[in-house]
């Protein structure tokens, strides 16, 4: 693990995505940890690289669904 300040890290980009490449580095304000830069490899490993609830949910060609009348699910509201 790489630690850098906010200073070092605009002074020295190049080490820093360098470093990157083989572990998170955990940059730091005021000795506080505020951000981290990782790689896209390790990035897609912690989000699972999902695809967006659109391209989900998108059907390439039609579907035919038939499905049975819904009953004695609803019934009307009572109101005093």
């Amino acid at each position: 693990m790489t630690r850098m300040s906010a200073r070092e890290f605009n002074q020295q980009v190049s080490r820093a995505r360098q470093a990157a490449l083989e572990d998170p580095v955990f940059i730091t304000e005021r000795g506080q940890p505020k951000h981290v830069l990782l790689s896209i490899e390790a990035y897609e490993a912690l989000t699972g690289n999902h695809r967006p609830i659109a391209d989900l949910l998108h059907l390439e060609e039609d579907l035919e669904l038939e499905l049975p009348k819904a009953s004695g699910l609803a019934r009307a509201a009572e109101f005093d």
